[in-house]
């Protein structure tokens, strides 16, 4: 038995980006909220308490934020696959979800949203 699987929530994570194909989604940034989950074994961190020995989510974060705040996406699919690729990148992570909300994309709607989650082999 793994006691030391571990759990990362990155939540409600706002920015703004170029999201969608309608003329007013391609000259105006909109609000997104993205929540990422990460599951890595975290033995060697547990045990060392190092810093070196765990997955670092502010590296995570940041890298999230620039791909989100420096590109343009025409579908929710591209941009949550994108982040999912940071969530998944690194060799430790064994399951990664990441969610993407649209605030305000549907009229009488809080927000549209995706996921798309993975495991690895």
């Amino acid at each position: 038995m793994n006691l030391d699987l571990a759990t990362i929530r990155i939540k409600n994570l706002r920015l703004r980006t170029y999201i969608g194909i309608n003329e007013d989604e391609i000259k105006n940034q909109q609000d997104v909220v993205i929540n990422v989950t990460i599951k890595y074994d975290a033995k060697r961190a547990t045990d060392s308490d190092q810093m070196a020995d765990a997955l670092n989510y502010k590296t995570i974060t940041k890298a999230i934020i620039r791909l989100v705040e420096d590109n343009r996406f025409s579908l929710l699919e591209k941009l949550t696959a994108d982040v999912l690729a940071i969530a998944a990148d690194h060799p430790w992570v064994i399951t990664a979800e990441a969610e993407v909300d649209k605030p305000h994309a549907l009229r009488f709607s809080d927000s549209v949203s995706l996921a798309i989650s993975c495991t690895k082999d």
